[in-house]
């Protein structure tokens, strides 16, 4: 099946060409038809020669947007031509899309017609590449009109973006409920001459493809299809409803005045009109509220309400539940889970079940812990009574004033954190770790949506440019504020055979956008990828823009998608990068964050941005212990939400008696510390809930995992080379080409973890001690 997933993970669904006479086939193209496999990266035309020249601009052009400027107005001559979006050649203009988008079908459209008419053995050995080939071409569309949608401020190309989006997912939609793309997959894995033939990658694209489309009910009868089609459109319809939709049953509570001490005086007296208190149950006031608020009653109260959700988002749920148990059924699983887990490292609900409580079980002594160390303040502030979930964030708060009252305002780590020098260190590391280096490059006209986007080209010491990476890092009015890893395009090798039969026809894919051949000579489309933060700007009078620790390990893990996306060494579109299982996506990120903590590498750059002196150890000693103190009961928390996920997604939603909040409960009184107050419903709330489906537990598994590498492989010696040449070798390279299972016993050096099954899930959950 050919589809594209939710950015959230970078995902999208998932045949070897006969040798030819390169040079004898050259003679007759064109003299210019091969500029896109000539075209090779020189650093020399872009860069500094010097390295150490290339790290000091690469901190100055985020530090000071003076400099930044000055090195971009050569490409902004008032004579330099406009290229287009990314520079692809099409996107210089709102009617470029519609171009890009046509363009594109119209390829497209030949790749079918010259899939479905395989049938000899040569023709079917070509089946795979072109199937991948053609996900390709439409992800090219689809996620950079993705990408642009919800990022471009100008509402004219937002529009035309959303409209090539929408025009590419009805062609897919339409090739994914036609037969003949299966049929002929299915003539070409069933002859073992073929099969024989296929390289391991391509093997594995087959399984991905053979599965994605049984899966989407391709073989049932043409009623039961129809259905299949109405409910997952329904899904597609309760899904943003849901997340929309969040509502609690009262919107707002009333209180006196005199009931608010402990608030902020500002806050209360914004909110007050003739001593009453109107107090909305959502946003930053009722949180405020749950840190600061004296009075337990008025707490209470408070918590109850934010966490019940309105009836009518609850039916939402429930139905959003029941329809897709019913398309589980209907391709013959047990329930959605089943369906949504088949092609993950976990592969049945089961498997996740045994792994969330096996991390429960690791977890809980250092939960259980904090909560006693929150009971203590509340008996030491004259309170006998047991804690409760809404003394929490209360106690909590009291925690950290008590904390923040001993020890040097944690404002003072901000300053030895530029964005700059976070940016080179970034580059120091992963030169260290891999041979990688950050080169920033100019742009030309047009080729970024906001003037603030810096590009940086990632050159490998062995294979030259093999990224490029668009920086949008700043706030600005308009933009959203969660930080986001695009990959706009994602790395694929474009054949020679492949590039010369598209020159010959005069219908080449070269779309303007990067392109270079590495090291084996083999040219490969570069993968291009935007990072979006939203840092607040620095004063250029008085100081760069300053990252709190929290910011920095942020800007770590959105870079370690990227560092997925541009160290993968796969062929095919679909296994390359971040296109691997969703419960192995965020291993790389999360990895990431070590680095970020980790004193030896905050060595390579942190430094005041006045004095130049090295960030005093005992400032980050601080502020580890500081984020320590309530990871336990958060990750607790985050145990229950993934088995709430769990069972929502069992059959026990098509059962006639069905109510989500009673399972709620259920689960909420077998695991919580805290257990939440009777009559709530937060699950209405949870609108994780549609767009992970029954994986939510993976970012859980991710960082159990991401744990015990740091542990055995990096945590004694963190930038040495032959631990980052280990991890790539055995992780980072393979993309989704491997199976995560092989990769992780790979790089732990434990073969009897490469085949999975449940013993291995229960082994990552008991690693769950380590979690940081």
């Amino acid at each position: 099946m050919i589809r594209a997933l939710p950015r959230s993970w970078a995902l999208c669904s998932r045949c070897l060409l006969k040798k030819v006479q390169i040079r004898r086939l050259a003679t007759a193209v064109e003299p210019g038809a091969l500029s896109l496999a000539a075209r090779t990266y020189s650093p020399t035309i872009h860069t500094n020669p010097s390295a150490a020249k290339e790290d000091k601009t690469l901190r100055d052009i985020f530090d000071n947007p003076e400099v930044w400027k000055s090195f971009n107005a050569k490409s902004h001559a008032p004579t330099t031509p406009r290229t287009g979006l990314f520079q692809n050649k099409d996107l210089t203009s709102p009617a470029g899309f519609q171009i890009y988008a046509n363009r594109t079908l119209e390829k497209a459209r030949a790749l079918v017609n010259k899939i479905v008419k395989a049938q000899s053995p040569e023709e079917l050995l070509h089946v795979v590449r072109d199937m991948d080939r053609l996900s390709d071409l439409l992800c090219r569309v689809i996620d950079m009109a993705d990408f642009v949608r919800s990022t471009h401020p100008t509402k004219d190309i937002v529009v035309a973006a959303r409209e090539a989006y929408g025009l590419m997912y009805e062609y897919m939609n339409i090739l994914n409920t036609t037969t003949g793309l299966h049929e002929t997959l299915k003539r070409a894995l069933e002859n073992r001459e073929v099969v024989a033939q296929l390289s391991d990658e391509e093997r594995a694209v087959a399984r991905i493809l053979y599965k994605d489309f049984e899966r989407s009910g391709i073989n049932l009868p043409a009623a039961a299809r129809k259905k299949f089609v109405e409910l997952s459109n329904r899904i597609a319809e309760l899904g943003p409803e849901f997340v929309n939709g969040m509502a609690p049953q009262k919107s707002v509570l009333k209180f006196p005045s005199s009931k608010l001490l402990g608030m902020d005086p500002l806050v209360v007296r914004g909110l007050t009109n003739k001593g009453t208190v109107t107090l909305p149950t959502v946003g930053m006031p009722a949180n405020h509220a749950l840190r600061t608020v004296e009075d337990e009653e008025v707490r209470k109260e408070v918590y109850l309400a934010c966490h019940t959700s309105s009836k009518k988002q609850l039916g939402i749920l429930e139905e959003m539940l029941r329809t897709r148990a019913e398309l589980a059924q209907l391709v013959g699983c047990e329930s959605y889970a089943e369906v949504a887990l088949g092609d993950k490292m976990a592969q049945s609900p089961e498997a996740v079940l045994k792994f969330l409580n096996a991390l429960s079980e690791a977890n809980k002594p250092a939960a259980i812990s904090e909560k006693n160390i929150l009971q203590s303040i509340k008996k030491e502030l004259g309170n006998d009574a047991p804690l409760q979930a809404w003394d929490k964030d209360y106690y909590t708060s009291k925690l950290f004033q008590a904390i923040h009252s001993h020890r040097r305002s944690p404002d003072l780590l901000s300053s030895y954190f530029s964005l700059g020098t976070v940016m080179q260190g970034l580059s120091r590391l992963l030169t260290r770790l891999y041979g990688v280096r950050f080169v920033p490059r100019e742009t030309s006209p047009g080729e970024t949506w906001n003037d603030d986007v810096r590009r940086l080209d990632i050159l490998d010491e062995s294979d030259g440019h093999i990224a490029v990476v668009y920086c949008d890092l700043f706030e600005r009015r308009g933009k959203n504020p969660n930080p986001a890893h695009f990959t706009v395009r994602c790395s694929r090798e474009i054949t020679d055979e492949e590039y010369l039969e598209s020159a010959l026809s005069g219908d080449r894919e070269d779309d303007g956008m990067a392109s270079a051949r590495r090291a084996d000579g083999k040219l490969y489309q570069l993968p291009t990828i935007a990072l979006i933060c939203d840092f607040p700007r620095g004063d250029l009078s008085k100081r760069p823009t300053l990252l709190n620790f929290r910011e920095v390990q942020t800007l770590f893990h959105e870079m370690g998608h990227a560092v997925h996306s541009f160290l993968a060494r796969t062929s095919l579109h679909n296994v390359s990068g971040t296109r691997c299982a969703t419960d192995w996506a965020e291993l790389p990120s999360v990895l990431m964050e070590h680095f970020a903590r980790s004193p030896a590498v905050l060595s390579l750059f942190a430094r005041h941005y006045e004095t130049d002196e090295p960030v005093p150890t005992h400032l980050i000693a601080d502020r580890l212990h500081q984020e320590s103190l309530a990871e336990a009961t958060e990750t607790h928390g985050q145990i229950i939400l993934a088995l709430l996920d769990q069972h929502y997604h069992s059959s026990l939603p098509l059962s006639r008696d069905f109510n989500s909040t009673a399972l709620f409960h259920e689960i909420d009184r077998a695991y919580a510390l805290l257990p939440a107050g009777e009559g709530t419903s937060w699950q209405g709330f949870f609108g994780h809930l549609f767009s992970y489906g029954a994986t939510y537990y993976a970012y859980l598994f991710d960082r159990a995992i991401a744990a015990k590498v740091w542990k055995d492989v990096f945590e004694a010696e963190p930038i040495r080379r032959e631990n980052g040449e280990r991890l790539k070798e055995e992780v980072l390279k393979w993309g989704g080409g491997r199976s995560g299972w092989k990769c992780l016993a790979g790089v732990l050096g434990r073969r009897e973890l490469e085949e999975g099954g449940e013993r291995a899930m229960v082994e990552v959950g008991r690693w769950g001690s380590d979690l940081k």
